[in-house]
């Protein structure tokens, strides 16, 4: 899955190991840390924290503290401000819904990984031309899922993926077949709602759910 391309970092060398990114919205901070032990004990010790919400940065902090070996992003990233507050609380890598250029530039000269989303040609080669091969493919499902991505993938040989939107258990391993996706996003490992709910068990359960499907993808060969 993808390790042939270039400008692979640290952090895109395990987000590629693990296959999967949970996308986190969380309203309260003070479950951080035990969102972080669900996801570690469920074997997938990486989250992407969206900053929809005002906990976000204050959650992303808890859980580097917490969890100091976790692989840790933010999602959501609309602007420098929240690029530079990301950055601060821990995060290695930043994720963006579209191509903003202020975002892609800030995190560049900061040093950390950006991956901002793309859904047309004309969004790839706005990153392309900026350096980046590695993006978001955003909202991967409604956009057409695998078939649209590989459609839009041909022409870019040297571009990897991280599709995102609609991702779930159900479809993740066609996704992961596709030898130009190095992980994907998702919020159906965590809800926000099960957060909310304290329900830690059941993120376990479904992490590792998850895992079993990215093991049995590479098992595979693919």
């Amino acid at each position: 899955m993808g390790s042939d391309h270039e400008n692979v970092t640290p952090a895109l060398q395990r987000m590629q190991r693990a296959g999967v990114i949970p996308v986190i919205v969380i309203e309260d901070a003070g479950k951080a840390e035990a969102l972080a032990d669900a996801l570690a004990e469920g074997g997938l010790p990486c989250a992407e924290v969206t900053f929809r919400t005002n906990a976000a940065t204050d959650a992303l902090r808890r859980m580097r503290e917490q969890r100091p070996d976790m692989l840790l992003g933010a999602g959501t990233v609309l602007s420098e401000k929240q690029a530079a507050a990301a950055k601060a609380a821990g995060a290695q890598f930043v994720v963006s819904p579209g191509f903003n250029p202020a975002v892609v530039d800030f995190c560049q000269s900061h040093g950390i990984d950006i991956y901002p989303g793309v859904a047309t040609p004309t969004e790839i080669e706005m990153a392309l031309a900026r350096g980046l091969t590695t993006l978001k493919f955003f909202p991967a499902e409604p956009m057409g899922g695998v078939a649209y991505l590989k459609a839009i993938a041909a022409p870019y040989g040297m571009v990897h993926f991280i599709p995102t939107g609609g991702v779930s258990t159900t479809n993740l391993g066609s996704y992961l077949a596709f030898k130009r996706v190095i992980a994907c996003g998702g919020s159906w490992m965590a809800p926000a709602d099960w957060i909310a709910a304290g329900d830690f068990a059941r993120i376990r359960q479904e992490t590792a759910r998850a895992v079993a499907v990215v093991r049995s993808i590479k098992g595979a060969g693919s």
